[in-house]
């Protein structure tokens, strides 16, 4: 087999006219964009050539010491053979960049297998270097390479866009500066003449493997990944795309998967140390190469968008959940001067309430009857003139089937279907001046926009049905259309009866967030890929199953969202036992998608979920949360993504995702390299993201010190929306624990609360408005 390194080609690259041998492959093999992600330089998330050829070697990420690109060392030559100088220092250093890659790997298993590898080019001498740095075979040119027949694995380093690029002046951080054009061009067409004059010396019927192992750019790209002849499974790679299990996307591999595929080509066993998947050819399909060619190119053109957009989105994301959450403090708590509408030399009525937000006594209706002879009906109503007609009186929920000792029993409710409590509210919790929730339009306002702002962690995701990053102006077109598809969201959420509930709007948009993530998940994580909330194959850090971001927003609308049907269902006399075992139903097929290897393969979200979920069933039952009970459900949440990691351990190799994997370096004694990894991923994003930070806290202090804090219409918003949906409490507990817990076992560490937030803080806020509304009506 040939494995031909091209550092730095790009899809956009290719043309017929311009590289007709790189075209003839596409023709005839299988392609994908390729993720070279490897360890980076300081301050830079590209991967330099250097860095590629080691990863290569490996089949674990790698990398080099110091500042900037270096290029690769060229080798000693001692006849026909070669010794790669400064090995033992790039070997060393391995170990500090947390992946602990073993240079030496591909090389060293085929000499010690009885094959033979032949180097062409300095970084293929990388590549096919034993665990010592040496070589058998090296030749610095194709024409010193002489006949290659005898080989078993060929590796050429097609360098001619690397070495222009490094031609290049140095930026600030010593990596040079991107190449014209015109000099990219005329580079990538002397590399397919290499590649050209390669495929006319090999044998026949060789699998040939063409990779863009390297970015030769200050950015980070996708490559080219091209493979034609037979491939490991013995299917030949047919002009179509290429796939990996170590992905599971369509047209999208990883440079470890090079070094994985060229040893199973071999007919080697791959160590255990290679992390990489072989590449298999995923069936013929109806592209021309020049469709294949934009579509594989359109994939690089948005990580690109993605890249420059998600800064910025953030951003604006934090602002303007800041500013509103001002503007909802000051709609909830400020106070107006109602003096004037009183007559002069009158005092104005009382709200009932004091200024702690505590009811006062009122007359029992005894007393009332006997002070005050009952009132006159009005001819209009056939009503009292001091109780609004029926019909225009809001809807509520209908009571509760349970009632616990905060709510009225069944004989206290009012022949309306509110409880005995909110119609004390409605007669109270009006302002002087008939300032009432219920007609206020300011926080009808504050009601709409809360949902949308809850609405909006989700339509991030359903944000790549559209193809927004081919769009003039990419920021403006992602953040309009994230913004259209939450107003949609909103719609429904106020679209039917369900809008006059407490948790009508609620409910809604939390059940949409946990059902679109989770049909997405079952289906292949699409809707992830390249979301500005999700995660990017650029970066290589995930390409499959549920993000740390994801996590949060799909762990917060699931329970929220059951929180929301459990309410339903217990107005409508449903027995609290059905009811939490309905939810409980739900939530552990919603825990297994989360932790399932072949959906959501997510290893720390798990027990997060476990004990949010948890939460909320011991409170929704009627039970208190102690500190026993947690610790036994935080054990009954490792035991499950125990099982789940050693369940996917037992499968084949080939087929373990990272689960599995965890399983295997804890054998090996390498699991510390990863937890210790993880940990300081977390702190990082905790300590130098500051502005998610502040959201979460900001966040919080809205909740607990506004919404629980007596409003201007005097009781708490939040303890209103309590007493008319107790459901709320519940769903809100379980939620904030699954994010904290979820802060502490992921590597996204902040991100994760200040996601939840996102969709829990707006969606409550919702519900209390509501709340305030049912129990603010004009009396007269």
């Amino acid at each position: 087999m040939a494995l031909i390194g091209v550092p730095g080609l790009e899809w956009s690259d290719l043309n017929p006219s311009r590289t007709p041998n790189l075209w003839s492959l596409l023709s005839q093999g299988a392609s994908a964009s390729l993720s070279t992600r490897a360890v980076p330089p300081p301050d830079r998330g590209i991967t330099c050539p250097t860095a590629g050829w080691l990863t290569v070697s490996a089949g674990q990420r790698a990398g080099t010491a110091g500042k900037g690109c270096l290029q690769p060392p060229t080798p000693q030559l001692a006849g026909e053979a070669a010794k790669i100088p400064n090995w033992p220092a790039l070997t060393a250093y391995q170990s500090e960049t947390g992946f602990d890659a073993q240079l030496g790997t591909l090389g060293q298993l085929v000499t010690d297998n009885g094959g033979k590898v032949a180097a062409i080019g300095p970084g293929a001498a990388l590549a096919g270097a034993d665990k010592s740095g040496n070589i058998a075979k090296y030749a610095p040119t194709l024409d010193a390479a002489g006949d290659l027949t005898p080989y078993n694995l060929i590796i050429m380093d097609a360098a001619d866009l690397a070495t222009a690029w490094t031609a290049q002046p140095l930026d600030e951080y010593g990596v040079p500066t991107p190449l014209p054009a015109a000099a990219r061009q005329a580079a990538v067409t002397k590399a397919d003449q290499q590649i050209g004059a390669l495929i006319a010396k090999l044998p026949p019927n060789t699998t040939t493997l063409v990779a863009g192992i390297s970015d030769v750019s200050p950015i980070a790209h996708l490559h080219v990944a091209i493979a034609k002849g037979p491939s490991p499974s013995g299917r030949p790679y047919d002009h179509g795309y290429l796939t990996a299990t170590s992905t599971r996307q369509d047209a999208l591999v990883t440079i470890t998967d090079l070094t994985a595929t060229a040893i199973q080509l071999l007919g080697l066993p791959a160590p255990r140390q290679v992390v990489g998947r072989p590449w298999q050819p995923n069936g013929p399909t109806g592209a021309t190469p020049a469709e294949t060619v934009a579509e594989l190119a359109d994939g690089d053109l948005a990580s690109q968008v993605l890249r420059e957009v998600r800064g910025p989105f953030f951003a604006v994301l934090v602002t303007v959940q800041l500013l509103f959450y001002a503007f909802a403090a000051l709609a909830l708590r400020r106070r107006r001067d109602t003096t004037s509408s009183a007559p002069p030399g009158t005092t104005p009525p009382s709200t009932g309430f004091r200024s702690t937000g505590s009811p006062v006594t009122h007359p029992t209706p005894a007393e009332s009857s006997a002070t005050n002879p009952p009132p006159a009906k009005s001819p209009a109503t056939n009503l009292p003139p001091t109780e609004p007609p029926a019909t225009n009186l809001p809807p509520t929920e209908p009571p509760s089937a349970e009632h616990p000792s905060s709510e009225p029993r069944p004989s206290e409710r009012s022949p309306i279907g509110r409880s005995s409590t909110a119609q004390e509210g409605a007669s109270a919790l009006g302002t002087p001046g008939g300032d009432f929730a219920s007609t206020s339009k300011l926080l009808r306002s504050v009601q709409i926009v809360a949902v949308i702002s809850g609405a909006i962690p989700i339509s991030t995701f359903l944000a790549q049905l559209v193809p927004w990053w081919t769009l003039p102006v990419p920021m403006l077109s992602v953040i309009v259309t994230i913004v259209a598809i939450a107003g949609l969201i909103t719609a429904l959420a106020f679209a039917g009866p369900w809008r006059a509930h407490v948790l009508g709007p609620l409910t809604v948009v939390a059940a949409v967030t946990s059902l679109a993530l989770l049909i997405d998940v079952m289906t292949g994580s699409k809707l992830q890929v390249n979301a500005v909330t999700g995660y990017e194959p650029v970066t290589g850090g995930r390409f499959y199953g549920f993000s740390n971001i994801a996590f949060a927003v799909y762990a917060t609308g699931t329970i929220l969202g059951l929180a929301g049907v459990a309410q339903l269902l217990l107005s409508r006399g449903v027995s609290r036992v059905v009811v939490v075992a309905a939810c409980a139903l739900y939530g552990g097929l919603a825990i297994f998608a989360d932790g399932w290897p072949s959906w959501g393969a997510d290893f720390g979200g798990v027990p997060a979920f476990v004990i949010g979920l948890a939460v909320f069933l011991i409170l929704l039952s009627g039970k208190r949360v102690s500190l026993l009970r947690l610790l036994l459900v935080g054990v009954v949440g490792i035991a499950l993504v125990g099982a789940l990691s050693v369940f996917d351990w037992l499968r084949p190799e080939s087929q373990r995702t990272h689960l599995g994997n965890f399983v295997q370096q804890i054998i090996d004694g390498q699991a510390w390299t990863v937890v210790g990894r993880k940990f300081s991923a977390m702190i990082g994003v905790t300590v130098g993201n500051w502005s998610l930070t502040l959201l979460s806290l900001v966040a919080l202090a809205f909740l607990f010190l506004i919404l629980d804090r007596p409003s201007r219409w005097g009781a708490s918003a939040l303890g209103q929306a309590y007493r008319l949906a107790p459901t709320l409490r519940a769903g809100l507990f379980g939620a904030l624990t699954c994010a904290f817990v979820g802060f502490l076992m992921n590597d996204s560490g902040i991100a994760i609360p200040a996601m939840a937030l996102t969709v829990a803080v707006p969606l409550t806020l919702a519900a209390c408005v509501r709340a305030l509304q049912l129990t603010t009506v004009p009396t007269n």
